[in-house]
């Protein structure tokens, strides 16, 4: 039998309970989460079981060539996810803006971005999602920007949906954008997920709540701004990334 969402609760207070004693008993933050996390199922099922593989000799044998992207390859309309159709998409439109920053808080200039997301049904346009919300014609949900030189982005997209999983019965997961970071080479690609304020399901979601530090969690959520929002037009929501160092933000690794 399936566990309920109320049994995914009890694990999740329990794995808080666990992680907040081990602070009070000396242990130091953890900023990622166990790669075999229990409430979140498939991960038991498919985490890495053993040690990476150290990569000798010559590495063009891994990375044979730089990333193949620049700014002729970023057309007018790839950071606005509403006008890449014949119409407009149906959803509440949004605008998240944001700095891609070091440990320093320096700037990281020049670098692929992309974002992936459910339409406002929450619905992916993908032919493993069999979700019965509908799909958008006039909405893929795929989108990429470089940064600026001072490590801006900004992309205007659709509110996506919440959508069912299959993790437990009647699971649910958060309206979520998927981030995709690319460094100087596509071995160094980076994914991670944005979150939205005031969400109820966040406190449910086994993917989010794996992260065991809730400052590292709350580094997720993105932050209304009134100054980002567009009159009549869109609501926004800032997120910076920061790539390592104790303010970083998580990364989905060896998911």
């Amino acid at each position: 039998m399936a566990p309920t969402q109320s049994d995914i609760d009890r694990e999740l207070t329990a794995h808080r309970m666990a992680y907040e004693t081990s602070l009070a008993e000396g242990a130091p933050p953890a900023h990622h989460p166990p790669r075999d996390f229990a409430p979140y199922r498939s991960s038991v099922l498919r985490h890495p079981k053993r040690p990476l593989v150290a990569v000798t000799g010559d590495p063009e044998s891994v990375e044979l060539s730089g990333p193949v992207f620049g700014l002729t390859d970023i057309t007018g309309t790839d950071h606005d996810l509403t006008r890449q159709h014949a119409g407009e998409p149906l959803g509440e439109r949004i605008t998240v803006s944001g700095r891609l920053l070091d440990s320093r808080g320096r700037p990281v200039r020049g670098q692929l971005i992309e974002l992936w997301q459910a339409n406002a049904s929450g619905r992916y346009a993908h032919l493993r999602d069999q979700h019965s919300a509908p799909l958008d014609p006039n909405f893929t949900g795929v989108g990429r920007v470089l940064t600026g030189e001072d490590g801006s982005y900004g992309f205007t997209t659709i509110r996506p949906g919440a959508y069912p999983w299959r993790n437990h019965e009647n699971a649910w997961r958060p309206a979520h954008l998927h981030f995709s970071l690319f460094g100087t080479a596509f071995t160094q690609r980076l994914i991670t997920q944005m979150y939205f304020p005031g969400d109820p399901l966040l406190a449910h979601d086994p993917i989010l709540q794996s992260v065991p530090d809730r400052a590292a969690r709350e580094r997720l959520v993105a932050t209304y701004d009134p100054g980002l929002s567009r009159p009549e037009w869109s609501l926004g929501y800032r997120w910076d990334i920061v790539l390592d160092g104790p303010s970083a933000t998580w990364i989905e690794e060896g998911r």
